[in-house]
């Protein structure tokens, strides 16, 4: 079971917030920088976003409309029915949190990489994993300014519009200006790689010293934090079995159906910390916090379940390619 030696970053940058956060006029130079770090980071992800290789998934549009669904559907209303566990397991603010957890986009790099392992259709999870992340750029601040409203902590109608100018226009300029800067961008992956992380911990210090600074940590106890993980579990337990059974009823393929698991089961953390920054301001220290144990989770549980899919008798061998859906029950197209 892997810990993502990120999250020992991230839990350092909160460590750093917690003992030095930012105050005065360095919290507003922490603010600036963070405001554009976001905007920087998000015109990288549109210029590295291949528009043919987008165009080219779509023959497989009933799997990433499977994807879609589960992402953007599936997990809301799971997410709506915890409310339920408001105050028992969860406080509101948690609560919000977990809520604002499930509207966020599916992650490319891990989707990609577990599907790889368990030998599924891996041009089908990069494309599923894109166009999460493309539609979740809307659609994630339209969910939560439907199903949050100003009970998300400094939540309104204007945070909308900051996502528009912090999150979509910058990302519609990578896309572009991708022509001329997409072999830049290729060519210093690693380099960019480091920036991309290096504004994430910028956001996260920023959010968690507001959040320090407006004495919002003294809500969470550890009690109140086992509450958050054993709801977390049985959350991404409901999806794992969802996306596997799911698609087997749908007439996915064996490829198609890890795919579908790895890319529907999942919540990116590095588009979701930016996303909260701007809808949340202050509060998103509490809103980012599920988020970023859900991701520590989903990793540790789908390394093992792509290792075992791997040994998984109807696996291909390691050097064959593996098949998708059969055409008349699945995506349309056979794996690339």
């Amino acid at each position: 079971m892997p810990i993502d030696p990120y999250i020992l970053l991230l839990l350092g940058t909160v460590g750093l917030a917690a003992l030095l956060p930012a105050r005065g006029a360095g919290a507003d130079v922490a603010s600036g920088a963070s405001t554009v770090a976001i905007a920087f980071l998000f015109f990288l992800y549109g210029a590295r976003l291949s528009t043919r290789e987008a165009m080219d998934g779509l023959r497989h549009w009933r799997l990433h409309v499977t994807v879609l669904a589960c992402t953007f559907v599936v997990f809301p209303v799971l997410g709506l029915a915890a409310r339920g566990l408001v105050p028992v397991f969860l406080t509101d603010p948690l609560y919000q949190g977990l809520l604002f957890l499930t509207l966020v986009p599916s992650t490319i790099q891990s989707s990609i990489a577990f599907t790889s392992i368990a030998r599924g259709n891996v041009p089908a999870a990069i494309c599923a994993g894109s166009f999460s992340s493309l539609a979740g750029i809307v659609v994630t601040p339209l969910l939560a300014a439907a199903l949050l409203g100003s009970s998300g902590g400094g939540f309104s109608a204007d945070s909308v519009v900051e996502i528009v100018l912090q999150l979509l226009v910058p990302f519609v300029a990578g896309q572009v200006l991708r022509r001329w800067i997409g072999g830049f961008v290729a060519r210093h992956k690693k380099v960019l790689g480091l920036v991309d992380r290096g504004s994430i911990l910028l956001v996260v210090y920023t959010a968690f010293s507001e959040g320090m600074v407006q004495g919002i940590w003294h809500q969470v106890s550890p009690v109140r934090l086992g509450g958050l993980l054993v709801v977390e579990a049985v959350l991404l337990a409901v999806m794992l079995l969802l996306t596997w059974y799911g698609a087997r009823a749908l007439g996915f393929g064996r490829a198609d159906r890890i795919a579908i698991q790895f890319a529907g089961s999942k919540k990116s953390l590095a588009s979701g910390l930016p996303m909260a920054s701007v809808l949340f301001g202050a509060h998103a220290s509490l809103a980012v916090l599920p988020l970023m144990l859900f991701h520590q989770m989903q990793l540790m549980v789908c390394a093992v379940i792509a290792k075992r899919r791997a040994h998984d008798p109807e696996a291909p061998a390691p050097d064959e390619p593996a098949t998708a859906s059969r055409p008349a029950v699945g995506t349309g197209a056979r794996s690339r």
